[in-house]
């Protein structure tokens, strides 16, 4: 097939105040998988490094699933806003790696955690959390919910296949949470929009296990089941989108690059990551970074990166936050919020 649009689609623009993010929480396996460790599958640790800027990545050991990360991860968010399940009117899950393809994994999650609310899954792999995050605020700013949970959460691992030396690599496993409540007239999306692009759904896809290919007893070895990637249009294209769209929220947000202060762009590869601090010219030090310890963890890409970066310390309110996701469908999401 060809090649996605080199440029970016024209996207709907939209606004979403008075809504803020009241608690943040995120968890990563404790099993530390490095470069060195898949050498044993044919993987050259340098290549991986130079190519991706990945030096390690976290894997769920036996009995831990995409639910039990996406808990986790929503309890340090509960314990970060001081608020307990009963505050909870709606749970999102992001995630393109559920426990089971039906049904869907955030009742798992709503049980665990001893929610009374409504929960569902919303499949856009690794923009999954942007998506939710966006529909997640609009119950908040509707005023049909006081407290929406947004988990993004995926495990990479268990999807893809240990012989495929340039994909099997870059992913990790990871879940990352935000807590929505309502806020100022001043907070909320400044600006965001959603996208998708379903010419380049076979560049990163899983074929098997769905209702065009069900899976089959007679081929149990079928490998088809795997995540396969298309790596180099999916790079062309995430590094062109990145810094067009980008630009597009900043500039109908009515702010100017310099005017914000944390970009948090979905951690798939450090060279897209300075391909778009080099062409949008931002100071490097504000590009949030933790692939080179994760990996790519898809949906629990950028709620990580927050999570990490306010209990760091760094966010403060009134602060202007961009978040750019992309990936499998093809699909990306962008937004600028006022924290």
């Amino acid at each position: 097939m060809s090649e996605p649009v080199a440029r970016l689609r024209k996207t709907p623009l939209s606004k979403l105040m008075g809504v803020q993010i009241v608690g943040t929480g995120s968890f990563v396996p404790d099993n530390v998988v490095t470069n060195e460790d898949l050498i044993s599958l044919g993987c050259d640790a340098e290549w991986i490094i130079q190519r991706t800027g990945i030096r390690e990545r976290r894997h769920v050991p036996k009995g831990m699933s995409t639910s039990h990360m996406a808990t986790e991860a929503a309890k340090r968010c509960l314990e970060s806003a001081n608020l307990n399940a009963a505050d909870v009117d709606l749970l999102l899950l992001a995630t393109f790696t559920p426990d089971r393809l039906f049904p869907a994994t955030a009742p798992m999650v709503q049980d665990a955690l001893g929610l009374n609310c409504g929960a569902m899954d919303l499949a856009a792999a690794c923009t999954g959390f942007v998506y939710a995050l966006a529909t997640g605020m609009q119950f908040i700013a509707t005023g049909s919910c006081q407290r929406v949970l947004v988990i993004g959460a995926d495990a990479n691992s268990r999807v893809l296949d240990p012989t495929d030396k340039k994909t099997y690599p870059l992913f990790g496993d990871g879940a990352g949470a935000v807590l929505l409540g309502p806020g100022s007239p001043e907070q909320g999306a400044l600006c965001y929009t959603l996208g998708s692009d379903g010419s380049g759904a076979d560049l990163l896809c899983r074929n098997s296990g769905g209702a065009t290919k069900p899976f089959d007893p007679a081929h149990i070895s079928d490998r088809d089941w795997f995540v396969t990637m298309d790596g180099r249009p999916i790079f062309k294209w995430a590094v062109r989108l990145v810094d067009e769209s980008s630009r597009q929220i900043v500039d109908a947000a009515g702010l100017q690059l310099s005017d914000i202060d944390w970009w948090l762009f979905h951690q798939a590869n450090v060279r897209i990551l300075d391909a778009a601090a080099e062409a949008l010219e931002i100071d490097r030090e504000r590009v949030v970074m933790h692939l080179d310890r994760y990996g790519n963890t898809s949906a629990g890409s950028i709620p990580i990166a927050l999570d990490e970066t306010y209990r760091a310390g760094s966010i403060h309110r009134g602060q202007n936050l961009l978040m750019c996701g992309f990936g499998g469908g093809l699909t990306w999401g962008t937004m600028a919020l006022r924290w």
